[in-house]
């Protein structure tokens, strides 16, 4: 099998690796030939060109920004002629209703088309440690789970596609609910002049407590967000995403507008490429209105 990776950003990178450490003949993309350098370094086929990615692949993995940047490199004018007889896979996080309005696209050019998105980060991405979600049929499901399994020894189906693209978004949803959360909780104490450890020993203790706090902690007492897995861009994104959803499903989602409004302003404070866990900034800044 013939694989074309399509999206070599932070996450994509090293999944783009994985693939071609365990025996993939993979060709890449991206548009930013920067980004392709060190996969170009180690003798895989590259290109900034999408259709030369995708024109002898048997498969083809999207791994892109937003729903924008699909239709732009792989359903354009010239891209959707080379996808009769391909199946494309959609790794990355849109709504359920884009996703399904990439399948009428990829189907109508003459392939399938099933989503795959995954929870983790840069770190889960490198050691083939990712939770992958699919959404498809069963049968596609099958034929491709050795391929998924190159990013997550455990995907699983969730269901038809756009039910993996949901909750996929449920789960990033709680990712920015948590981490204001506690972001929230930690400045408060601080500005109480509470002990942070003492905090922390019964947080830990407590039914209140996720993993993903002392992972957040150090940084946000540091106020050190270099370096980071998800930037605070690309969880605004999301957040977005699940509202414009989750709105047109009848939900109340004025607690994450607000959500939304604190990762606006960390943008606003030239944090966007910064780890999203910056919004414990936002939070504690004092406000010039």
């Amino acid at each position: 099998m013939k694989v074309a990776f399509l999206g070599t950003g932070l996450m994509g990178l090293p999944m783009a690796n994985r693939l071609w450490e365990n025996g993939v003949n993979l060709t890449a993309y991206n548009r930013t030939p920067e980004k392709l350098e060190l996969l170009k370094q180690k003798g895989i086929q590259v290109t900034t060109v999408p259709e030369q990615a995708t024109r002898d692949a048997d498969c083809i993995i999207l791994m892109l920004t937003n729903t924008m940047a699909i239709y732009s490199v792989l359903l354009s004018d010239t891209s959707w002629r080379t996808l009769a007889g391909k199946t494309v896979i959609q790794m990355g996080t849109i709504t359920p209703s884009e996703s399904k309005q990439i399948q009428e696209s990829i189907t109508a050019a003459g392939g399938e088309y099933l989503e795959a998105p995954v929870l983790g980060s840069i770190p889960e991405a490198k050691a083939g440690k990712l939770i992958i979600m699919v959404g498809g049929q069963r049968q596609q499901y099958q034929r491709y789970l050795e391929l998924l399994k190159n990013f997550g020894s455990d995907p699983l189906l969730v269901g038809s596609v756009g039910s993996a693209a949901a909750l996929k978004l449920a789960l990033n949803q709680l990712i920015v609910s948590l981490t204001s959360a506690f972001a929230l909780s930690l400045g408060f104490l601080q500005r109480q002049n509470v002990d942070i450890d003492a905090f922390m020993k019964i947080l830990r203790e407590s039914a209140l407590y996720a993993p993903t706090f002392d992972k957040k902690l150090p940084r946000m007492l540091d106020e050190n967000f270099e370096n980071p897995n998800f930037p605070t861009k690309h969880l605004l994104k999301d957040t977005n995403l699940f509202i414009d959803e989750a709105e047109n499903l009848g939900l109340d989602v004025s607690n994450l507008e607000a959500l939304g409004g604190i990762l606006d302003k960390a943008i606003k404070m030239s944090l966007a490429n910064k780890d999203y866990s910056s919004l414990y900034s936002a939070i504690t800044s004092v406000s010039e209105e």
